[in-house]
């Protein structure tokens, strides 16, 4: 995550393993009668700090925050986030988590595990991952979701700080919805991976991410197919590539987002259109 914070009384040598760190974070939303989102589980660990801020209407609302550098070479860290039945709970970061070399010659681990009861919403909009040179990173996001659960997912991923190569990035989301699997994608880059800065997958560009929304109105109204930056045709005001994405329908009901662009900004300015574009939970 992000560098310590002044007074952060946590040291990493307090918490380190001969392998490296271990640590998770658990949050726990669950709707009150007044319907309300209380959070009756909120325990941070290690780098994985978590705040409360100020809530919006009846959604709870989670800022994690980097307690010290991490994730590092043979780091193992977790989230798990539960939503119960009629909750609303939002997750975001204080800053971009940046996976850097470690000690040790292991890969870190970072796993995000999402659960999302029936009549409850997740928004999991945390900042960019950077992936610094020398780095080696393996992500697990899991989300599992009841039939009547709703999801906004943005995840980004910025591959080499400014001017820098990209370390090693193995990145996995599965989504199961009902028991049944509603995506499950694989991608790598870096380092010892074939092709990924090819024409057929990044194309010379350092920032990915997508958008993916899941809400049973989508079964009567499907997202329509829609291109977006230089996909659209469009340009940026001087002359560089708009970075370009798409967002479509999934089965699920679902849709989802996938752009590419040269840089984090433009990464974060197409996502932002995809959400303003996609029908229902994405705009609520």
């Amino acid at each position: 995550m992000t560098p310590a914070l002044p007074g952060t009384a946590v040291t990493r040598s307090a918490a380190l393993s001969a392998t490296g760190l271990r640590a998770t974070a658990r949050i726990t939303a669950r709707a009150d009668a007044h319907g309300t989102t209380r959070l009756p589980v909120l325990d941070g660990d290690g780098p994985l700090a978590l705040r409360r801020v100020r809530a919006h209407g009846n959604q709870a609302r989670v800022c994690v925050v980097g307690a010290m550098s991490a994730p590092l070479g043979g780091d193992r860290l977790c989230i798990e986030a539960i939503a119960e039945a009629g909750a609303r709970l939002h997750i975001t970061a204080a800053a971009a988590t940046v996976a850097l070399p470690g000690r040790t010659a292991g890969h870190a681990t970072y796993d995000v595990r999402l659960t999302v009861a029936d009549g409850a919403r997740l928004d999991w909009l945390p900042e960019p991952l950077i992936s610094a040179a020398g780095s080696d990173l393996r992500m697990m996001t899991t989300v599992d979701l009841a039939p009547t659960a709703r999801l906004v997912l943005r995840e980004e991923q910025v591959l080499g700080r400014s001017g820098e190569q990209p370390g090693t990035l193995r990145s996995r989301l599965t989504v199961r919805r009902a028991g049944r699997t509603l995506l499950d994608q694989e991608t790598a880059y870096g380092p010892g991976v074939p092709g990924w800065d090819t024409s057929a997958v990044l194309d010379g560009q350092r920032a990915v991410g997508q958008l993916l929304v899941v809400d049973p109105e989508l079964d009567d109204k499907p997202a329509d197919v829609r291109l977006l930056g230089d996909a659209a045709g469009e340009r940026a005001g001087n002359g560089d590539a708009a970075g370009r994405g798409v967002l479509a329908p999934l089965a699920g009901p679902a849709a989802l987002a996938t752009v590419i662009a040269p840089d984090a900004l433009l990464l974060r300015r197409l996502l932002d259109e995809a959400a303003e574009v996609a029908p229902s939970a994405a705009a609520g």
